[in-house]
């Protein structure tokens, strides 16, 4: 039998920003079917034309991959190119540009990447030691500008600040003494993150090369609504995928492709320029089918039709929908807590009484679902949250718990810990402590009471210590060993009542 994590807060199996889910769904025997929404107004003339705009790749550990095209018109030998068109947290050494019908033979003989922007402080840093003039706004008075001599800038390019100093009128200040007006650009400067290279070609040639990196500061996720009715273990799921772009530039009419999976990545040191995060974009209308497929070791989720990112935007797509999916309620009662006690010997278990005794009296509310066609799902879920939500007999929506779950490939289970019952309670005590040379003997009694009005089953897990041979010499009921140092006790708690559960073990070594 397959071994689950019952402990609080964790997910024993495998994931958009969240919408609430409409309540009274429709289609209880509907399967669970990947949609896309178009949050842009924005598709392809025709399903066979090749895609001229930019494509993207989002992974979701805050990196992407962005193909864009570049218009090259080079002469035979050295030419020099820019292009101002790429994020400000790139990775240079990840650049690729290439030909790619293959007919012309490019050699990058260098490749230069600037992400410093024209900016007043970057303006004042160039224009240190020189005069230049300061426009001075004052209510009631007329406009004038000063003369002011540039001692120091203030600028610092990890983007901290220090006080400039101005000499002005033959004294120092520590401020500027109004809007400085610049008299030109200075050599040098640019206005939006530039890739420059030296291309040297063996034929002239006017074509469109294609341009390939990774840049930070572009992720996506994962969240599940899940919505049941006033009674039952039946949910209705509302998947949504949150794209957030936080790379400094916009991608007009982009094609979206969303990989999941546990991709190893180097991560770089932290960007210079950190964005601010922005509002949701506006709900979208249904629309044609997500294509998910299995690509290397991970899954590839690709947006049908291709949709505008701008900058610092968070954009929310509808993924996923399945109705009436079984997903029942479980109790679990861990009522001994070895997790502190994880690196004790025999000898300290065998010196210490107090080992393994009580240290929980909450059980678990814990759900789970099968993740297979005949339960009304069956796609790979990518990791992210999901949050319960059960309808009231107003009809009101009330959030009951959540929790994250790791990447599911199909047909796996999901169980996941939302929260601890109200009205169940445990509790667990060492009745036999006999420890010996070779052996040691232990017996527990867990009491379980139930305030409820109804009956509730409540599965008792309890560990076994990991070293030596653990025998059950007696038990007041069936149990199933779950993994090699775990047992699982299975007692039906009736109305208003309580139920012993009790076992001795015997270690040898």
């Amino acid at each position: 039998m397959r071994a689950y994590d019952y402990q609080a807060g964790t997910v024993a199996n495998g994931a958009v920003r969240s919408h609430i889910v409409p309540s009274g769904m429709k289609g209880k025997n509907m399967m669970m079917r990947p949609i896309v929404a178009a949050l842009v107004g924005c598709c392809l003339a025709g399903g066979s034309q090749a895609w001229a705009g930019p494509a993207i790749t989002v992974y979701n550990q805050n990196f992407a991959v962005v193909r864009d095209t570049v218009p090259l018109d080079l002469k035979a030998g050295a030419n020099e190119v820019r292009f101002a068109e790429v994020t400000y947290q790139l990775e240079p050494d990840s650049v690729i540009l290439r030909d790619p019908a293959g007919k012309h033979r490019l050699q990058i003989l260098e490749q230069n990447y600037r992400n410093d922007p024209v900016s007043q402080g970057l303006l004042l840093s160039l224009y240190e030691g020189k005069t230049i003039g300061f426009l001075v706004k004052e209510q009631g008075k007329e406009d004038k500008v000063v003369q002011g001599k540039i001692v120091r800038s203030g600028y610092v390019p990890d983007g901290s600040a220090a006080e400039p100093i101005i000499e002005a009128d033959g004294k120092l200040q520590f401020s500027l003494p109004g809007l400085p007006l610049f008299p030109a650009l200075s050599d040098g400067t640019i206005l939006k993150p530039t890739l420059s290279w030296l291309i040297e070609t063996d034929q002239a040639g006017k074509f469109d090369a294609e341009l390939a990196y990774v840049t930070a500061g572009m992720s996506w996720e994962a969240d599940y609504n899940l919505v049941a009715t006033e009674t039952g273990d039946v949910v209705d799921i509302v998947g949504w995928v949150t794209i957030n772009n936080q790379t400094g530039k916009a991608f007009e009419n982009a094609k979206i492709k969303l990989m999941a999976g546990d991709v190893n990545k180097v991560q770089p040191p932290a960007p210079r320029r950190m964005m601010a995060l922005t509002g949701a974009a506006p709900a979208a209308e249904m629309g044609p089918p997500v294509t998910e497929k299995a690509f290397e070791e991970y899954h590839l989720y690709s947006l049908a039709r291709p949709t505008t990112l701008l900058d610092r935007q968070t954009k929310q797509v509808e993924f996923a929908r399945g109705n009436g999916v079984k997903a029942p309620r479980i109790y679990v009662y861990k009522g001994a807590d070895f997790n502190r006690y994880a690196s004790w010997s025999v000898e300290a278990v065998r010196g210490n009484p107090e080992y393994g005794v009580q240290s929980n009296t909450k059980v678990y509310v814990m759900r789970e679902f099968k993740n297979s066609e005949a339960n009304h799902m069956g796609i790979p879920l990518p990791k992210g949250r999901m949050r319960f939500y059960r309808q009231d007999d107003d009809r009101q929506l009330e959030f009951i718990g959540e929790n994250t779950i790791d990447h599911t490939a199909k047909d796996e289970l999901v169980r996941l810990y939302i929260g601890n019952a109200f009205d169940l309670v445990g509790e667990r005590k060492r009745t036999l402590f006999e420890p010996a040379r070779r052996t040691m003997r232990e017996s527990y009694e867990i009491t379980l009471r139930n305030h409820k009005k109804e009956s509730a089953e409540i599965r008792v897990v309890e560990p076994l210590y990991p070293w030596g041979t653990a025998e059950i010499v007696e038990k007041s009921q069936d149990f199933t060993k779950t993994d090699a140092h775990t047992i699982e006790f299975r007692a039906a708690v009736p109305p208003d009542g309580e139920k012993a559960v009790s076992y001795t073990v015997k270690y040898t070594w």
